[in-house]
């Protein structure tokens, strides 16, 4: 259990929040939600006893592993996995004992030892390590790149995968799903519904706290509450004690008619029923909730676009990737005023390519991209994020975009997007990444686009920004293409969802639901190879002839499964057999010393030969499934 009792926790002269008592019980997963800035990090800080409470008490069982992400990754030479591997510290140690265990020819101690890293699957772990990589996005090949090879956000990844790899009592997450796709968030999301220990989770995405949590504690107005259930329980139960806040109906009016305009347009539709379906459910609830979010600090919305030309773009057999290399093949998109598009696919399949080329920052290998001429293109991307000038204001850049415009406009402007007082006039460099988000999304707002293009545009955003967002894309009147881990807000925006995967554009008949079967699906059939070919059609004839070859094609490759299951087996075999000759204390006297250095010289080698079998079978699974 973690006990928090009076807990008051200050940073400098600021109350972040006092008067906390709640406990933590094990198994529980708690969603901790609240304003940037609002003492969110402090509370995991106090818990990784990086800080002690002000005032109260906070007691936690002693000797509890506490696992967390890193922020930092330094460049280091070793592989991914063995980087992975490295947040079982427990297993590190047993191995590092073990070989200085060898190197005395310590019998008695290395009997102990291999004890030990059979309890804690030791033996398992490398495979372990390679299951977490291959769900955050890696490949096989990529397990034995240098840490230093990979960019920043792919070596976030590399730390939430540590941190998983802890076999941890207490698991910390703070915004774990910034630098994953929808794929690995929805990956994430079932390993943290299975995970045993107690986990407390810093994060934006409603849908992603819906799914895991149990618990919310909410932080706001210097006071930390918890709320049994899931988020929406607790905005539901938030919006009950601001029920007297009539005017919150009226900031939803807006967003509520767009959905019913929706509804009515396509329930009739069988492409387009799930997706009305689900409106109408967001609907339902919708009464119950706005209220929570009556005290945003937010509130913007896009003008109506100027011209709106029809066709806005149109895309015609354009070959996308990089090089020689063709990610997607003769793609084809024509884009409309009034289209809303969200983009579904796996990582690498090239939805950011395609956003990339329909904003014209990078060029189609072959075929026409057209634009219309009073074509109007809003683009966020992370790199915007990079090109704001860190030593000017927001205001600054702002009047960069209209030099006609006073300063008392421009400041109502920014003050919607949170930026007021002297905020205005601050140098940016020290803003935090959500800060700079949303001055770049105000930025953009400004512009007045007739077409948005946005790539993961909620990433570094809070709770209450994610909402206003979504209202005001709602009431956007231009089109919008969008790629976005964040489930509320595909579901909130978009009517239609194209699937990019295969190397191909389609649409993708059903709703996110339907989508997270649909990968499903992919995993089981990559898990089974031998699954019937069978697409309908075929006499049973060709149909045997076609299994027949498929069976002659994968034969070569099965064989080396089979191999390899057999060689993992039989290693194993001589391990525990080994490992039941060292168990017997025996062999530990003078007169069998000879012996006893024979059997611990065996047991390196065996255990050396079950890593590289172990290794050998991945990699033909991994081959079976390339080509099935």
């Amino acid at each position: 259990m973690l006990n928090f009792k009076n807990i008051a926790i200050r940073r400098g002269s600021r109350l972040l929040f006092s008067e906390a008592s709640f406990t933590i019980h094990k198994g529980q997963k708690i969603g901790l939600t609240g304003a940037n800035g609002a003492g969110k990090s402090s509370l995991f800080a106090l818990l990784r006893d990086e800080l002690h409470a002000d005032e109260g008490e906070f007691s936690m069982p002693p000797n509890l592993e506490v696992a967390h992400v890193a922020q930092e990754t330094p460049a280091l030479s070793c592989s991914a996995i063995d980087y992975v591997l490295d947040g079982d510290r427990e297993l590190r140690q047993l191995q590092q004992q073990l070989q200085a265990a060898e190197q005395a020819h310590d019998g008695l101690k290395l009997a102990d030892l291999h004890t030990q890293l059979e309890h804690i699957g030791g033996y398992t772990a490398q495979a372990r390590a390679s299951r977490l990589l291959n769900g955050l996005g890696f490949s096989t090949q990529q397990e034995s790149q240098a840490v230093s090879s990979f960019s920043g956000g792919w070596r976030m990844r590399l730390n939430l995968a540590q941190a998983l790899m802890c076999r941890s009592d207490v698991l910390l997450l703070d915004e774990p799903t910034n630098h994953l796709d929808l794929d690995a968030v929805i990956w994430l999301q079932e390993w943290l519904i299975k995970y045993l220990g107690t986990l407390m989770l810093i994060s934006h995405d409603r849908d992603f706290l819906d799914t895991i949590t149990d618990h919310i504690v909410h932080i706001e107005q210097a006071k930390a509450e918890i709320y049994t259930g899931n988020y929406s329980d607790f905005e539901r139960m938030r919006a009950e004690k601001l029920a007297q806040q009539q005017t919150a109906y009226e900031k939803q009016q807006r967003e509520m008619a767009h959905i019913q305009s929706f509804i009515d347009r396509f329930k009739a539709q069988a492409t387009k029923a799930k997706q009305a379906q689900s409106r109408i459910k967001s609907l339902e609830r919708m009464e119950l909730i706005a209220q929570a979010h009556v005290d945003s600090p937010f509130s913007f919305s896009f003008p109506p676009p100027k011209k709106m030309p029809n066709p806005l773009l149109k895309l015609d057999e354009a070959d996308i990737g990089y090089g020689d290399k063709i990610i997607i093949n003769k793609a084809s998109l024509s884009i409309s005023p009034g289209d809303r598009i969200g983009l579904l696919g796996p990582n690498g399949a090239g939805k950011s390519s395609l956003i990339k080329v329909l904003s014209g920052q990078m060029p189609a290998l072959n075929g026409k991209l057209q634009t219309a001429q009073d074509l109007h293109i809003g683009y966020f991307a992370q790199h915007q994020l990079e090109q704001l000038r860190l030593d000017e204001s927001p205001l600054w850049h702002l009047q960069q975009l209209d030099k006609q415009a006073t300063e008392k406009d421009l400041r109502n402007f920014l003050g919607g997007f949170d930026f007021r007082g002297d905020k205005v006039n601050d140098a940016i460099g020290p803003f935090s990444g959500g800060e700079k988000a949303r001055l770049v999304l105000a930025l953009l707002v400004y512009q007045n686009p007739n077409l948005l293009l946005l790539d993961e545009p909620t990433n570094h955003l809070d709770l209450e920004m994610r909402h206003a967002l979504s209202v005001a894309l709602q009431e956007y009147q231009g089109a919008l293409v969008v790629v976005s881990h964040d489930r509320h807000l595909l579901r909130s925006v978009t009517d239609q969802l194209l699937l990019v995967a295969g190397g191909a554009i389609q649409p993708f008949d059903g709703d996110l639901d339907d989508y997270k079967v649909w990968l499903a699906e992919q995993k089981r059939a990559a898990d089974e190879p031998l699954a019937s070919d069978n697409q309908g059609g075929v006499s049973r004839k060709d149909q045997r002839k076609l299994d027949a070859d498929r069976r002659q094609r994968l034969k070569p490759l099965l064989d080396a499964v089979k191999k390899a299951e057999a060689a993992v087996e039989k290693y194993h075999q001589q391990q525990r057999e080994l490992e039941e000759k060292l168990a017997d204390p025996e062999i530990y006297s003078e007169d069998n010393k000879p012996q006893l250095k024979q059997l611990l010289s065996q047991k390196s080698q065996v255990d050396a030969a079950l890593e590289q079998a172990e290794l050998d079978w991945m990699t033909a699974e991994e081959n079976l499934q390339q080509q099935e």
